[in-house]
């Protein structure tokens, strides 16, 4: 009997241990099970806020236009932009055009051996354009926002939530690894708009989250708090924005230090387009060569004196549109600081200065058809009347990786050269 009752608890206790031994895998099993779709939950999940934020900004087509780039053109019907989405501006009626043009006090001359006007965008090629009563959006994809950190930060320059001020020179966004070589003026007193002609280049950007622009600013406020207000407009390379490496316009604004509010182009509601034409984050063609033809491209930016938008043409007489004055509490009223020139992301992602280039890649000294420039840099006074600034500041972080010299003549007013490889030798 002892020996019956050893066999029986020896089977029991076997069969204990192997119901154990299934429960115990089938739990981990289980909850690789819930794990797995859990993650695909999540993705899910992301995916379709990131399609209800693409519904916000991709509006209905009248029609669609396939560039050449791959770029797809969306025109849509004015009154149904994103711009109108903003909640500071449910009511804004459209202004279709300007009160008054800034008056030109003095009339550059164009230099003779260059390349001449840029400013053609690549969906124009097919000779199709947006009918009267529209505008062109270009469509954004899921793509474009997986290429962003997150939902948040698609559309937008991504700043450290410290920025601060240079002793020794202008209010500038040293922060998050970005670098500058940049001309300025207007420290104090009132500024009410800028121009500039921007030779346009195609800069190597070496990381995808990296991007070459060229720009102006449009400044109020201060770095040392949450309280910028900046207008932006030129020509960048950002890979993670647009998934290539093609020089485009673009626009941009904020009204807190880069923080929540505004983003490039029509990425979020804010900026009123009017024009038919031109596509905001469309790319520029031609663009500039190496002791080649150069091409260029002129944008104006200036505060109308009656409505208080600030309107932003391109070339010499297309009206783009216009940000309100809603939008800002400091530029609400004026600005107090432009800003012209290069400015770069230095990821220093494997430790070393970044190789992303600035302008054409070369160094201020190289000159004409080999480094980049600005030339007929003018303001908007209190008048609405542009004049050449005959005494500006120049800084650039690092002038062994980018640098910036500036002259004037009658040819071309006030201008510079700016620009560099990033890493090289001196540079690391």
């Amino acid at each position: 009997m002892g020996l019956l009752v050893r066999k029986r608890r020896f089977v029991l206790l076997f069969l204990l241990l192997l119901l154990l031994t299934l429960l115990f895998h089938g739990r981990l099993a289980f909850a690789s099970t819930l794990n797995y779709t859990d993650y695909r939950r999540v993705s899910r999940l992301r995916l379709e806020r990131i399609q209800r934020h693409l519904e916000k900004i991709n509006k209905p087509p009248v029609i669609t236009i396939e560039s050449p780039d791959g770029d797809i053109i969306d025109c849509v019907h004015k009154r149904k932009q994103p711009a109108l989405d903003h909640p500071l501006l449910k009511n804004h009626k459209i202004q279709r055009k300007p009160s008054e043009r800034p008056k030109v006090i003095k009339m550059s001359k164009e230099r003779t051996n260059n390349g001449g006007e840029g400013g053609q965008q690549m969906w124009h090629r097919n000779g199709t354009r947006c009918p009267k009563g529209t505008i062109p959006l270009r469509r954004s994809t899921v793509h474009d926002v997986l290429r962003a950190n997150s939902l948040f930060d698609f559309g937008k320059k991504r700043h450290s939530m410290s920025l601060f001020r240079r002793s020794d020179a202008p209010d500038v966004v040293n922060a998050n690894g970005h670098e500058h070589a940049i001309a300025y003026t207007g420290t104090s007193g009132e500024v009410y708009g800028a121009k500039a002609t921007i030779n346009v280049w195609d800069p190597t950007i070496e990381e995808v989250n990296e991007f070459s622009l060229s720009q102006i600013w449009i400044l109020s406020g201060s770095f040392d708090g949450s309280d910028l207000n900046s207008i932006e407009a030129g020509w960048q390379v950002s890979p993670e924005l647009y998934g290539d490496s093609r020089p485009r316009l673009f626009t941009y604004w904020t009204s807190d230090s880069y923080q929540a509010t505004g983003c490039y182009n029509l990425l979020c509601s804010g900026f009123v387009q009017t024009n038919s034409r031109i596509a905001i984050g469309a790319a520029i063609s031609p663009v500039s060569s190496y002791s080649a033809n150069q091409y260029d491209i002129s944008i104006l930016i200036w505060k109308d004196p009656k409505l208080g938008n600030w309107w932003m043409s391109f070339g010499d007489n297309d009206l783009v549109g216009y940000w309100p004055p809603q939008l800002f509490t400091h530029l609400s009223d004026h600005a107090t600081m432009v800003e012209w020139g290069g400015e770069v992301v230095n990821s220093r992602a494997d430790g070393r200065h970044t190789s992303t280039q600035m302008g054409s890649g070369h160094f201020a000294e190289d000159g004409f058809g080999k480094a980049s420039y600005f030339r007929d840099l003018e303001v908007v006074d209190a008048d609405n009347s542009l004049s050449s600034p005959q005494d500006i500041s120049t800084l650039a972080e690092n002038t062994n990786c980018y640098n910036i010299k500036s002259s004037y003549n009658n040819e071309w007013g006030t201008h510079f050269y700016y620009g560099g490889p990033g890493n090289n030798p001196q540079c690391s």
